[in-house]
C-alpha cells in the first residue's frame, strides 16, 4: 500500500487484509492516525460481548492485560504493513511477538471502554522491530510498554 494511498481512518476491511488474527482475536478496529515508519494511533472498542469476559472475570468484567499488550503489538504490526510501499513484497509476511519490556498496567478496562493505542517505532534491527506503546482510556493511561516484533521464517 503506497503512502499516498492511505486514507485515514484505515477501516476494519483493510485491517483484516493486512493483518492474519480473526475473531475474536483481531484487536485493533480502526487506524486512526499514521505516520508511516514512525507512529500510528488505533482504536479497539471494548465491549462486553468479548469472549474473554465470560470467564475474567464473572460479575465483574476485566479486559485480560496479556490482550491490551496484544492490542498495542497489532497495532505496532499495522504500523509496519501501512509503512511499506505496495509491491514492495511486504505484504501477507507474519511478525511474531518475541519480547515484551517494562510493561505497566495503571487502570481495568472494561465493557465500554475505547482503547486509544499509540505506537512509535524506536528502531528496526535486520527483521525486527522495537515499538514503545501506550494504551489510553478517556485519555489516561491504562497500559504501557516496549515491543519487540520480529519477521516470522517461511
Amino acid at each position: 500500500m503506497s503512502e499516498d494511498a492511505i486514507k485515514m481512518p484505515v477501516d476494519v476491511a483493510c485491517i483484516l487484509h493486512l493483518l492474519p488474527h480473526r475473531y475474536p482475536f483481531l484487536l485493533v478496529d480502526r487506524v486512526v492516525e499514521l505516520e508511516p515508519h514512525q507512529r500510528i494511533r488505533a482504536l479497539k472498542n471494548v465491549t462486553f460481548n468479548e469472549p474473554f469476559f465470560q470467564g475474567h472475570f464473572p460479575g465483574r468484567p476485566v479486559m485480560p492485560g496479556v490482550l491490551v499488550i496484544e492490542a498495542m503489538a497489532q497495532a505496532g504490526g499495522l504500523l509496519t504493513q501501512l509503512s511499506q510501499p505496495k509491491g514492495s513484497g511486504g505484504e501477507g509476511k507474519l511478525f511474531y511477538l518475541v519480547k515484551v519490556d517494562n510493561a505497566r498496567f495503571n487502570r481495568m478496562v472494561v465493557p465500554g471502554d475505547q482503547l486509544d493505542i499509540e505506537v512509535v517505532l524506536k528502531r528496526t534491527i535486520r527483521n525486527m522491530a522495537l515499538y514503545e506503546c501506550v494504551a489510553r482510556v478517556d485519555g489516561k493511561d491504562v497500559a504501557s510498554a516496549e515491543i519487540l516484533c520480529a519477521e516470522g521464517k517461511e
